[in-house]
């Protein structure tokens, strides 16, 4: 599929088929992708939990996943997805990666940071997946994890303290499922939201 093409069918897919399973080959180009994102300093502090079999998606979305809200007919195409991959973010490898001789940080101050980049990079790393998933004729959809269910899904998979959950990915063959609500709003045109030369 051509890269253009790839990009405008990119969407949040929130229903699945069950009954067919992301070939292992795939499921392996998607890490291989994710991690060619860029990072910081190629420190590449990430770090990805990936659950295929049925056993480890329910303990993901029995951790995961608060009670009631009103989500039940998102969590039921949600649940169908035949993967989870949950990439996780690790600040310290930043730090520590900019403590070496060439980058001279040796203070290990996450107050030098303007952004944090080891958010900024796993997102990155998301996103190719996402675009992959596309490429191999695949639905897929990035979502949080609430805070209030973070100790759950770490004691669920043993997650160390040092890697932070910045989202999961569903990844499966897409099903007929409901446009979000959200998109009423329409896409801003680019000329709403570039700026060329100066602000103002």
């Amino acid at each position: 599929m051509e890269f253009a093409e790839v990009v405008r069918r990119r969407r949040m897919v929130r229903n699945y088929d069950p009954d067919r399973p992301v070939p292992p080959d795939v499921v392996d180009r998607l890490l291989d992708h994710a991690v060619r994102a860029p990072s910081a300093g190629f420190a590449q502090g990430w770090g990805f939990l990936v659950l295929e079999t049925p056993e480890d998606r329910e303990r993901f979305w029995t951790a995961a996943t608060p009670g009631g809200g009103g989500r039940e007919r998102w969590l039921a195409g949600m649940r169908r997805a035949p993967l989870i991959v949950v990439p996780h973010a690790n600040r310290s490898a930043y730090l520590e990666r900019y403590a070496e001789p060439d980058k001279g940080w040796a203070d290990r101050s996450a107050e030098r940071w303007p952004v944090p980049y080891w958010y900024v990079d796993t997102g990155f790393a998301a996103l190719l997946m996402l675009l992959t998933a596309v490429d191999e004729g695949l639905g897929a959809c990035f979502f949080g994890i609430p805070p209030e269910r973070l100790d759950a899904y770490r004691e669920a998979f043993g997650v160390p303290a040092e890697y932070q959950p910045i989202g999961a990915v569903t990844v499966g063959y897409r099903a007929a499922d409901h446009r979000s609500p959200s998109l009423r709003r329409g896409r801003r045109p680019v000329g709403e939201v570039v700026r060329r030369g100066r602000w103002s």
